[in-house]
């Protein structure tokens, strides 16, 4: 089964090329394309795939850097195990249902994501509670270079101002606020010019349209 499979990091995860040393920093245009590659995979998953698949603990040290710098995301058991049960259900004709996927709550953790991808700040261990005080403060007041991660040498202002607004968007207290990832998508795509192709592994193009396979599976 063949859906954004992790089979090698040469360039080890995301998180260590936020927070260690001894990685090679990620400049702000790789930061770019990586947002973007994610973006399209949650896209993806959350409104063509049937059923949608909602990843709510999404996490740098869970996404690899392939040898070309694009991300991947590593764990699709989760996935596979979301679309078996759906599967079960209907041939089993049961009229007990699932709880319906938590689609704000991944959204959310994209925008936290993107906070820790621009700002380089290392995640609070048990929650976001500290960090989403420090970055409304400043996307309130639109002080968004407050929030750059001071190892970058140059960043596109635009880009900078898009994506934190996006942030803001998603990581809004009240869910039912928070937009849907295909707009997401849009709005950073408008600004940030990278098309799917431009976000994929050199070797593997269009990687998140192997989750086809899961949604073919669970109908």
């Amino acid at each position: 089964m063949r859906m954004m499979v992790y089979e090698y990091a040469p360039n080890g995860t995301l998180s260590e090329h936020l927070h260690l040393k001894v990685f090679e920093d990620l400049d702000w245009a790789a930061r770019m394309r990586i947002i973007m590659g994610l973006a399209y995979c949650l896209q993806y998953m959350h409104h063509e795939l049937n059923p949608p698949v909602a990843i709510n603990d999404i996490r740098s040290d869970a996404i690899f850097m392939t040898d070309d710098y694009a991300a991947k995301i590593a764990d699709v058991g989760m996935w596979k195990e979301l679309a078996d049960r759906a599967k079960a259900a209907k041939q089993d004709g049961s009229s007990r249902s699932e709880p319906p996927p938590d689609l704000a709550g991944s959204v959310f953790c994209f925008g936290m994501l993107l906070l820790e991808i621009i700002s380089g700040k290392l995640p609070e261990p048990g929650g976001h509670e500290l960090t989403c005080i420090w970055a409304a403060k400043h996307l309130k007041a639109k002080n968004y270079v407050e929030l750059v991660d001071t190892v970058l040498e140059e960043h596109k202002a635009n880009e900078l101002e898009a994506v934190c607004e996006v942030i803001e968007e998603c990581t809004d207290p009240d869910p039912t606020r928070r937009p849907a990832m295909r707009d997401v998508t849009g709005k950073l795509r408008e600004v940030l010019g990278v098309s799917p192709e431009a976000a994929a592994p050199r070797l593997s193009p269009l990687w998140w349209a192997e989750l086809e396979l899961l949604s073919i599976k669970s109908t």
